[in-house]
């Protein structure tokens, strides 16, 4: 009888066992996905950024070589002249 008793509690031991373990790996499950959906919008973004960024150099580069190719200046605002068409 004591023996039974103790193979009784030993098999509610294992069972819970499995429970929690499978809700553990659940849990863990969702938070791997969660994770690889926020790396991936992150990939996104950082690949965004990356088109920005060379946008803005491009811009940069631009102005450089008009100044140093072409000695081309901002000029001043009284040298701007407004052209009216009519």
């Amino acid at each position: 009888m004591t023996f039974v008793l103790v193979l009784l509690t030993l098999l509610l031991i294992s069972g819970v066992s499995v429970i929690y373990t499978t809700f553990k790996n659940r849990y863990l499950l969702n938070e791997l996905q969660q994770l690889k959906n926020e790396r991936n919008e992150l990939q996104v973004q950082w690949g965004q950024l990356l088109i920005e960024q060379s946008t803005f150099s491009l811009e940069g580069r631009i102005e450089r070589k008009a100044i140093d190719e072409l000695q081309m200046v901002v000029p001043d605002f009284s040298e701007i002249v407004m052209v009216r068409y009519e």
